[in-house]
This record gives C-alpha cells, structure tokens and sequence, in this order.
C-alpha cells in the first residue's frame, strides 16, 4: 500500500541524516539511491536499472548511472563535483534513448546537494539533502501524490487514445471484436491508470508485462486472462500458490472484471504497443477528455479527427455552475463559521443525486463529481482548520453511487463506468495530498449507476435506488447533460417513433429536433417528483442546438411545456460555439437551457458579444423560450400579419422536375431556332439568382396558341419529362398537374410589382438583401413576396430592426437564416403610429440605400451585403435607414441588440393583448398599427437599377 505524506516525510528526514556524511561516489552510490526510493515505498530494483549502457553520439559507450525508463535520468557524484557538467553528461545521453524511454526528469547529485529539472515544464530546482522532507512535493511523480491540472487538450490524452487505437486494430484483426474487445480495452484503461495512481503498486503492471511474458507476444493474453480474475478475486479467496508476481495486484471489485471473457491472442507488435501504452504517464490523463477519445478509436472516421470528439470541461462548467455549483458554493461560503451547519451542509452534498440521460462516455457526471469532491474538501480543510485530520476516510462522504447515467451505446456506457472510478481515485489522491493520509477507495464497493439502453423508452425513475437516509420516494435532484441534437431530416425510423411516443397528442412533432424528447421526458419527471417534494426539488439543465429557441420548433415544444407542465426558464447561455479547440473539431452553434416546474427569483441570461468569447451575465425578471427577458410568449404560425401590413406569400411552385426552368444559354439556344418562343420565356428568380445575380428562366404558357408550339420539339420534350416527374411524384396535387405539364404546379404570380425576401440567407450578413421587382418576373417558392407595398415598408423590411426580429425569430437552415412568412413576418410588431414625417424620413432614407446599390451595377447582392466587402456608401446609407425607422419605435436610441428585441417583445405582448381565441380568431376592436400607404412613397422601376432585367 502507498505510503501516507506524513511517512514520507518522515522517511525523507531518516534518509537525510543517515546519509548526512557520505562523500564517496563509487562506494555508497547505489546504496544512496536504493534508499532514495525507499522514502516513496518505491522497489528501486523494479523500476530503475543501474549503469545503464548508451551509445553515445561520439561513437562511445556511456553508462547512466541510474535510470527509470520514461521518467527519471540519475547522475551521481562525489561530493563537491560540478553539477553543471553532471547535468550536461546527462543530456549526452538522450542521443542514445529510444524515445519512449526519454525520462521526463533529471536528477543530479553529490550527496549533498541535490538539483532535479523537469525538461516537460521547463524549471529546475536545488536543494541540500537536509532540506528534502521541506522538497519532498517536487517528487509528487515518484510519490503518487501528484496535483492533476485540467486542460481543455492535453497531448497524452491525445497519446494513449492513439495506441488504445492501434491496439484495436490489431485485435480486430485477429477476430477479437464486438463487446469482449470493448470490455477488454476498457479493462486495459483501468489497469493503465491503476498502474501510475497508487491503485497498483506504482509499476507492477508494466512489470508484469515486460519482465514476465515472453517477447513475441505469445504468452501475453494467458498473463492479462489471469490478471482479470486475480482482480476479481479477494485476498482471502485466491489460490495459496498464486504466483507471487500477480498475488501483488489488489481487489478490484466494483464488477469490472467480473465477466470472463474470450481468450484473446497477441504478437510482437501488439506487445510492444502495450508496453508503450504503460510508458506513457497515465496519472496525466484526464478521464474526462479521454473517454471521448478513447471511444472514438472505435470509429476510423472519427479517428482521423482525433481531439475533436471530446466535450471542453468549460463548456460542461457553463451548465454545471448556474444549475447547482453556483448555489452550493454561495450556501457554503456563509455557513463556513457555523460547525452544526456546516455538517448539516456536508449531509446535503452526500444525499444530492444527479442523472445524465445521455451520458455518453460521462463528461457532464465526471465533471459535476469532481467539483462535488473538490467543495467538499474545502469544507473538511474549514472543519479541521488549525487541526490534524485523522482517519479522513470517515469523513469522505461524497461517492460516485450518487451518479446516475442513460446511454444508447453500449461501449461509451461502459466508459463511462470506468471514468467515473478514475476521477474518483484522482479526487482520494488530492484528499490524500491534502490531508497527508493515504486514502483510496478499494475494492470498488460503490460504482455510479450507468445504464446501457434508450433514455426515451427507460424508466429514468426506476433506476434509482432507495439510500438509508430517504423518507418516501428517492428522487433525482439534478438533471443534466448534452442530449443528441438531431434534426428532423436525419432521424431514424426508431427516433421518430421516440418522439410520436414523447409528444402523445401533439399533432406537429415531426418538426421537432430530437432533442426536444428530453425536455418533455425531464418535464413529466418533475412534475411528478416535485409534487410531494418539500426539500430540494429538481431541476434541470441541456445544451442544445439553438433551433429550439428559434422558428416553428418554439411554439410546438413550449407549447406543452408551459402549459402542461408548468415549466419556468431559470437561467439560459444564448448562442454560442460548443466544443474544443481541437484539429478538425466542427462548429456547432447551440444553447443552454436551465429550467425547472416552479419559478425562481434569481433568472440569470449569458449573453455573447462573439459566439467564439466568453459570456456576460444579466439578472433577469423572466426568460421566454426566444432566451430574451420578456413573457413566457411563443408564437404560433399564424396566417395574416398582426399589423395593417401587405400580405406575404410564397412564390409559385414549378413541381417540374427542372424540365420548365432554363439557364441563360439553354434559352438562347431555343429562341434562336424557333424565334417565335421568345415570348413564352419569362425571367425566372430564386432568392439564390438575386442574391448572386444569375439569370435564369421559365417557360410561362399561362396564356398561349397551341399552333405556334405544334412543331417546337424541345418543348415537347420538356413537357413530355414534366408529365412523367409528376406522375411519378408522391403528392396527390403534383400528381394532378400531370395533365398540365406546361404550367407551373401552384402558380402564385403578384399582378403588381413586388419585394422578394429570400427564404435563406446568410448568417454572416447584417441583413438579408431584399429586391423590388416587376410583376412579369417569375418567382420561386424558394422566396417570398410582398405585393402593393410602398418604400415604407421597404425601408421597416430592410432595417435593423425587423432583422433584430428576424434573428431572434426565424429558424434555421443548417447555421442559415430560414425567413418565414408565418412566424417572422406575421409576428412582426410594425411602428405603432408613425407619423407623416417619420414616414417620409423613411422614404428618403430608402432612396439612399437604392442609390447606393446602383453605384455598383456590377456587383450583385452578395457582394453588396458581404460583411467584408460592403461598401461604405451602403453601409452609411443603411444606418440612416436604421435610425429613421428606430424613431418610427421611438425616440430614445436603442443601446443593444438585446434592448431591441426586449422592446419588440413588449410591442409583441400590447398588440397581441387579446387578440387569439380558440382556434386563432381575431378579438374586434384590437388596434393595429396604421400603416397607410403614401402615393408619393410608391416604388417604382426606376429606384432599382442593376436588377431589372428585360
């Protein structure tokens, strides 16, 4: 067993002045560092070799005079001797080392004087041997008792996932797959880290495998086969004549090796990356980064972007903080001078329980326990201030069985296991360090609860099991976690029918990201376990992909949310970037949602200036679902504009299969032949042609003779592939137009000039470039429009504020704004009551923008409005519109993003005052918003140059 710091120290302050008098380098100096290593209860003669043989680059022979492969180089002298040059002889030995066996540490020493270099962080420090118990932590790595920083990547997590990967490799290549070769690279994983944590005697793994199987490999599997059941087997149960090597190792327990696997096979090579997976530093590991990574061996693809599939512990702390962290650590901060309190408090964080159903490899359960340990010991350093902590073991009382987990997979479930006991033992090694009494958990009596199965079809109240201290019902306090994101179009036939059995009776699901199952599943369990609970209650928290606070997706799922269960926001992280700053790692924009069944009074918004930065935290009154401070409002698709505005509607549909849509050539080509034709040809306009200027067109027969097109063959083979696409097609109505495959579909055309919002565009630009366009232009349903309108309601479109809405509001298409006429334009709350002058101040500034467009005949709207390349006219011409319409709102100027959309939501809230009942009727007598049109504000041709064609 490892020795506690209080016998190490002790031991260093014998050694010292055993060896107080020694000056003979080549008499006493393997005795010296025999009892060196003595002081950490380490065998020197199992882990370091003396006078180790290099080939130096001179061509001559060296000796080392002590070195532990990997970790630490030893040169010695006689006292008094140069320890620069020592130090530097040293170095001249690295030439001759594989790189495995390059030692992280360098010792140099006379006796009396000793001087170790960490060549990994760069420092070096020098002592005398009567100061070594006072510098005993610089041997942190040799005792065991090393302080674990948490980074965000770190190259041995990144290290050992690639050998675990290679060593699957090979034994996928033999056979060995499926479950036994997951549970065996988890066994493997665990005896690694045991091996450099004071789980195992520090190296006797390692030595297991080096000293006693035999070189080719062929032996090695029989060795790893008896080592599992050795692990699974008390002291008192196991065989008399067990082979003393292996009688060494501890009873594991906790049901890890409990399962007898299939013998595997290994060669040399799968030896060698064995071996070289023990040279790493596996104490180094992070058990939160590393489960991720170490799963996506598993997978080649996701292999080539390794350190991508892990989640940042900063991220995972930005959900774990508001929802509990936070809270608990303010609670303990005033109870620190209250004893009877403060045990009252110790209590509380032992009987708090957490679940993640989609946990994953267990990064959100790993790191909300770490933090539980690490507050509890800050509470046990309170309660023994100015005191020896005896038997600290008693007093640990926070354990991983207090975790619960819900994975779909059965090999990151596994993991998840594993990692929960590895950041468990890292925590028992800082109690350790801390309190100078060794402390560890074994064998494995309490193991966090990881369930192998689907979180939407399990009980997650059933997983649970009734602790000493419950009164009734146990309960889950904190629900937390990262569910799948999944949009509509890539679910499975099995997440469809998990969605059909979460939303029962909602009648609109389909739409629903997958995501959105949790949040029903997590409302339906606190409404139960809240409603008896008078203690703490439960609460919860996701990250999730932002389009559950944007579009149609709001409406359907806070629907049931607030009105089923009684769900209030607590705290919200708006739109930011998730993930790592790891190679090859996607941008994934999402947010965080905290929330619960009763309300709170201290709402907090984390707000992102850079989606890439770091938050600011606003106290709020109340979060809607768009995570804006305003009423719990969430609004419907509805079918006409909320305001005295023009209507908006989609363009028309082909339906054609391509056949009735032509490029700019394939038009050309046929009036060239049949002249006649030309006026059967109209200018065809998606929101991509505007957007990026291409031209293209449409056969329009709405009105035509039959005899001009009796002998036009590619016409008759158009038609002819139209009629077939759609009599193929799925869609009743498509099916129909079959007899007219000369006619668009669903034909829309405005019988006036119009504005073309496109249905996508760009997140990159501030706003999304709207044209005004002739009445003979044939427009896709890819866009909408907006007929008899005026420059007014040019100007309120294209202003900031209404793209303010329009952000806040919309959906998206992948990271794209998708506009939509029923959500976004319907729900806009135009000016209340401009007045003549702000009207015309509008008008004027519209102008401007138009003029300013013009300047640039040659640029199309995506370069316009290109947030790099926008021209300063237009961007100058833009800001007076932006200001003219903001006083159309009011007069004070709006200082925020954030205030604008405040405020629209309040315009939202006072028009909106009564005017839905029952099934979308209309209240009489709701006063809208008066925009009349002005004659001398009508657009015409002449304002849009550059994008009328003829």
């Amino acid at each position: 067993m490892p020795l506690s710091l209080n016998e190490i120290r002790d031991r260093a302050l014998a050694f010292s002045k055993e060896w107080a008098n020694e000056t003979n380098e080549d008499a006493e100096a393997k005795s010296f560092w025999d009892g060196f290593f003595n002081v950490f209860g380490i065998s020197r003669r199992r882990t370091a070799t003396f006078e180790e043989r290099i080939h130096k680059l001179d061509n001559k022979d060296g000796y080392i005079d002590l070195l532990w492969k990997g970790v630490i180089l030893i040169e010695h002298k006689s006292r008094g001797k140069d320890l620069e040059r020592a130090y530097q002889q040293a170095k001249d030995y690295f030439p001759g080392l594989k790189e495995k066996e390059l030692p992280r540490y360098i010792v140099v020493c006379d006796f009396e004087n000793f001087r170790l270099y960490d060549l990994e962080e760069g420092w070096d420090k020098s002592f005398k041997l009567n100061k070594l118990a006072d510098n005993i932590h610089l041997f942190d790595f040799l005792s065991g008792y090393k302080r674990h920083t948490y980074k965000e990547q770190d190259p041995v997590n990144i290290q050992a996932a690639e050998l675990m990967g290679k060593l699957h490799d090979q034994l996928k290549v033999i056979g060995y797959d499926g479950h036994a070769l997951e549970l065996y690279l988890v066994r493997l994983l665990f005896c690694l880290f045991a091996d450099d944590t004071n789980i195992f005697e520090k190296g006797i793994f390692q030595e297991l495998i080096q000293l006693r199987t035999a070189e080719d490999g062929s032996d090695l599997a029989l060795y790893i086969d008896m080592l599992f059941v050795v692990l699974n087997t008390p002291g008192d149960k196991r065989l008399r004549n067990l082979d003393e090597q292996l009688a060494t190792f501890p009873y594991v327990n906790g049901r890890l090796f409990e399962e007898r696997l299939q013998h595997a096979q290994f060669d040399r090579k799968m030896r060698q990356i064995l071996l070289d997976c023990c040279y790493l530093d596996w104490s180094k590991i992070s058990p939160a980064i590393f489960g991720s990574l170490f799963q996506s061996v598993m997978d080649d693809k996701a292999r080539r972007n390794l350190g991508a599939h892990y989640t940042s512990e900063k991220n995972i702390l930005k959900l774990i903080k508001p929802l509990f962290l936070d809270e608990l650590r303010a609670d303990f901060e005033k109870l620190r001078a209250d004893k009877k309190s403060l045990d009252n408090f110790h209590k509380k964080l032992s009987e708090i329980r957490f679940l993640d159903p989609a946990c994953g490899c267990g990064n959100f359960l790993i790191i909300a326990y770490r933090e539980l340990r690490l507050l509890e010991i800050e509470l046990l350093k309170e309660k023994f201030k100015n005191q020896i902590a005896t038997n600290i073991d008693y007093y640990i009382n926070v354990n991983v069985d207090q975790f619960y987990g819900i994975e779909y997979e059965e090999f990151p479930a596994q993991i998840a296991q594993v990692a929960m006991w590895l950041i468990d033992h890292q925590m028992n090694q800082l109690v350790s360090e801390t309190f100078g009494e060794y402390f560890v958990r074994l064998p494995l009596n309490k193991s966090a609860k990881i369930t192998h199965g689907n979180a939407l079809r399990i009980d997650w109240q059933g997983l649970l099991d009734t602790m000493p201290w419950d009164k009734g019902t146990p309960r889950y306090n904190y629900i937390l976690g990262n569910p799948p994101f999944i949009g509509t179009a890539y679910q499975t036939i099995e997440q469809k029918e998990d969605l059909a059995k979460t939303f029962i009776g909602v009648s609109s699901y389909g739409m629903l990201d997958y995501v959105t199952a949790w949040y029903i599943k997590a409302a339906q369990y606190m409404q139960n376990a809240n409603k008896e609970n008078t203690g703490l209650k439960t609460k919860t928290a996701f990250v999730s992909t932002n389009s559950i606070s944007q579009g149609e997706q709001v409406g359907v799922l806070w629907n049931e949310l607030f009105n089923k269960y009684h769900i209030k926001i607590h705290f919200a992280h708006r739109t930011f970037k998730w993930g790592n700053e790891a190679r090859g790692n996607a941008a994934v924009h999402v947010i965080i949602i905290g929330f619960a069944d009763y309300d709170s009074n201290n709402k907090k918004l984390y707000e992102y200036d850079n989606i890439k930065g770091e938050p600011h935290v606003i106290e709020v009154k109340n979060i809607n679902p768009y995570l804006v401070e305003g009423n719990d409002n969430f609004l419907n698709s509805i079918s006409n504009p909320i305001c005295s505005v023009p209507k908006m509607q989609s363009g028309s549909a082909a339906r054609d299969g391509g056949f009735l849509i032509l490029s700019n050539d394939e038009k050309k080509a046929i009036v060239s032949k049949y002249p006649a034709t030309k006026k059967y040809f109209k200018r065809f306009v998606s929101g991509e042609d505007i957007i990026n200027d291409i031209t293209r067109w449409c056969i329009w027969l709405k009105d035509y003779n039959p005899s001009e097109l009796r002998n036009i063959a590619e016409f008759k083979e158009r038609f002819k592939n139209v009629k077939k696409f759609r009599e193929e097609s799925r869609r009743s109505g498509t099916k129909k137009m079959a007899d007219f495959p000369y006619l668009f579909a669903e034909e829309r055309q405005p019988k006036k000039d119009f504005l073309l919002i496109p249905k996508v565009s760009s997140e990159n630009r501030k706003y999304i470039p709207i044209a005004y366009l002739p009445k003979d232009y044939i427009v896709s349903d890819k866009t909408f429009i907006v007929s008899d309108t005026t420059r007014y309601h040019f100007g309120v479109l294209t202003s900031l504020m209404h793209m303010t809405w329009m952000r806040y509001i919309c959906g998206r298409m992948k990271s794209d704004y998708s506009y939509s006429n029923t959500i976004v334009y319907n729900n806009f709350p135009w000016p209340e009551n401009p007045t003549s002058k702000n009207v015309k101040t509008i008008e004027a500034a519209v102008q401007k923008v138009l003029d300013a467009r013009a300047q640039f005949p040659n640029s199309s709207l995506a370069d316009l409005y290109d947030p790099n390349t926008m021209p300063p006219v237009l961007i100058k011409a833009h800001q007076a519109l932006d200001k003219a319409v903001d006083l159309c709102y009011r007069p004070q100027p709006f200082q925020s993003e954030t205030k604008r959309i405040e405020y629209l939501f309040e315009l939202y809230d006072k028009y909106t005052a009564g005017l839905f009942v029952g099934e979308g009727k209309k209240k009489k007598g709701i006063k809208k918003s008066s925009n009349k049109k002005n004659e001398n504000g009508k657009l015409t041709k002449a304002i849009f140059p550059g994008l009328l064609f003829y």
